[in-house]
């Protein structure tokens, strides 16, 4: 079974969204920030600070290629992850990128920070990152999902995949 690749902005809902998916569909979610805390040992921002960002990315891409070897998992990519093609490559030939655009003004306004590296700089270096990211998640993308709530978004990802069988028919429940 193919894998289902969330990426989008920090913020943005993956790990909710992604925790629905798996739940529904009985299939494993994987956040990859949370797959290399755990590894690692460390937070996000202890390799940040202990390490750079450099360092944090090589682990991300590590990850990815793992998992791109894989399937049949829920993936919650870190928002910069889709930045690096040899991180996002890998996941995309194993699965269905599904790109959350949600806002990026009201992700940031209902954002915790905390724990959150590249979110310390203020609302407008979040909004230009955004700007940066954008095309980028575009063009990984298979379907861009824009429902505002965690719950709109998994049903409209669950309907894509529950129109489009051919990969999925076999293992996919009843709707919600």
């Amino acid at each position: 079974m193919q894998n289902l690749i969330l990426i989008g902005m920090m913020g943005c809902g993956k790990t909710t969204v992604g925790g629905l998916l798996a739940g529904r569909l009985g299939m494993e979610l994987i956040d990859t920030d949370a797959l290399i805390e755990a590894r690692s040992g460390r937070s996000i921002p202890e390799l940040f600070s202990e390490h750079g960002e450099e360092y944090f990315r090589g682990l991300e891409r590590a990850v990815s290629e793992e998992l791109g070897e894989r399937g049949g998992f829920v993936i919650a990519c870190g928002g910069g992850l889709p930045m690096q093609e040899g991180a996002i490559a890998p996941l995309k030939a194993s699965g269905v990128v599904f790109w959350l655009d949600r806002d990026p003004e009201e992700t940031f306004d209902s954002l915790d920070t905390a724990g959150r590296p590249l979110a310390q700089r203020g609302r407008e270096d979040f909004l230009a990152r955004y700007a940066q990211r954008e095309p980028v998640y575009r063009r990984w993308a298979d379907y861009v999902i824009r429902e505002e709530t965690a719950e709109a978004a998994a049903e409209a990802i669950f309907k894509i995949i529950t129109d489009n069988p051919p990969s999925f028919a076999s293992q996919m429940p009843p709707p919600f």
